[in-house]
């Protein structure tokens, strides 16, 4: 794929969506923080679903380290893995308590340290919360940035680099919602929606669906 087609094609997706959003619920870097560390393996519906009844009782470091990881459980029960996340969710609330006056570092390896925060939590903490143009790759962005043949890559930090390198600057802070909103609805993994897909003619990918 020619950089001539990358660019149409986020045009396109900027003009459907100006303003894209994550489907996460959150008021704060600290609530973005947890809802993100609650997502991995689950979906975002799930996650509101439980920080509703979560955040309106506890929704800093502070508050939810008085929780203790037994009642963090209780809010949290409904979500995947949720036993490993309430571990990792203390953990991370006392390093925020300790090393960072209770807020969130707008700071990559200092959010990589913090317990149950890869690359790509970081990534969509910075790019969400703070604004950097920083593009964090899941399953939907790596699906689709094969598929369609815009970011090629055997793994997510090849898909990364690759559409670091490619998308130029007017959309990168964008791009990660408007790829992942693409791949939630649009270009699903079993059965692409081709025939209702607004890129669908410059999208190079070779096995596409007739359907509407």
């Amino acid at each position: 794929m020619n950089n001539k087609k990358r660019i149409e094609i986020l045009t396109r997706l900027r003009a459907e969506n100006p303003h894209p959003q994550t489907e996460l619920n959150w008021n704060s870097p600290f609530e973005l923080l947890i809802s993100v560390l609650l997502s991995a393996q689950a979906t975002d519906v799930s996650v509101n679903k439980a920080t509703a009844k979560l955040y309106p009782v506890a929704n800093t470091p502070q508050a939810i380290f008085d929780l203790g990881v037994d009642e963090l459980k209780t809010y949290i029960k409904t979500i995947g893995l949720f036993n490993s996340k309430a571990e990792h969710i203390i953990k991370t609330c006392r390093l925020l308590l300790d090393k960072h006056q209770g807020q969130v570092p707008e700071d990559r390896a200092a959010l990589e340290a913090l317990p149950g925060v890869g690359r790509k939590t970081a990534n969509v903490v910075l790019n969400t919360a703070f604004g950097w143009p920083t593009i964090a790759v899941d399953t939907h962005i790596f699906r689709i940035s094969n598929r369609t043949q815009f970011a090629i890559g055997k793994n997510v930090d090849e898909v990364e680099q690759k559409l670091l390198k490619v998308v130029p600057a007017e959309f990168k802070v964008d791009v990660h919602h408007w790829l992942i909103l693409h791949g939630r609805y649009t270009c699903i993994a079993r059965k692409p929606r081709c025939g209702s897909c607004i890129i669908e003619d410059l999208c190079e990918f070779k096995d596409k669906v007739d359907n509407e």
